[in-house]
């Protein structure tokens, strides 16, 4: 399993969009600086070769104790053990720490400064660029129902899943 946070803020992704011709979008938004923490996590069963997503979302900075949290949920859903895959990031180092002796967890670290070599780096640009670009949300509430839309759909499409593993560099 794979795992990593990511941080969306209110402000939106500008993308390039159509518009007629002399008549260019425009985009009307004020400077605000909420924002949403996500821990998400993809896995892959060893003997039927499905791909799991799982997210959290939460409106304040990620913690080690949350990260822990998270992974607990996470094996508990999978019923087994799990090999969790994580950069170096200190809340993660921490989590680890605290299941170092919980045998039904292995950890293994990604290099350091490799984040294309993470398949949830690969699904956070999807859904920040492709799915939510240009999205102005209303308040956090709103930016957090069209995130879960986003994950929804993702999760539908076991090919889009399929292609942040091989995006890194991964063969399933």
């Amino acid at each position: 399993m794979f795992l990593d946070e990511t941080g969306l803020m209110l402000q939106p992704v500008v993308r390039r969009s159509w518009g007629p011709k002399g008549c260019p979008p425009v985009m009307y938004c004020w400077d605000r600086r909420d924002r949403l923490s996500v821990i998400g996590a993809l896995s892959r069963a060893p003997r039927k070769r499905r791909i799991g997503l799982y997210f959290v979302v939460y409106e304040r900075n990620v913690t080690a104790e949350e990260v822990e949290a998270f992974l607990r949920d996470v094996r508990r859903s999978l019923g087994r053990k799990v090999i969790v895959v994580m950069d170096r990031w200190a809340a993660h180092r921490k989590a680890a720490k605290a299941l170092y002796s919980d045998k039904r967890f292995w950890i293994e670290w990604l290099p350091p400064y490799a984040p294309d070599l993470n398949p949830v780096d690969k699904l956070w640009g999807h859904t920040k660029h492709d799915d939510l670009a240009n999205f102005i949300p209303d308040d956090l509430p709103d930016l957090e129902w069209e995130l879960e839309c986003s994950f929804d759909q993702t999760h539908e499409c076991p090919g889009l899943l399929r292609s942040f593993f091989h995006a890194a560099g991964l063969e399933l």
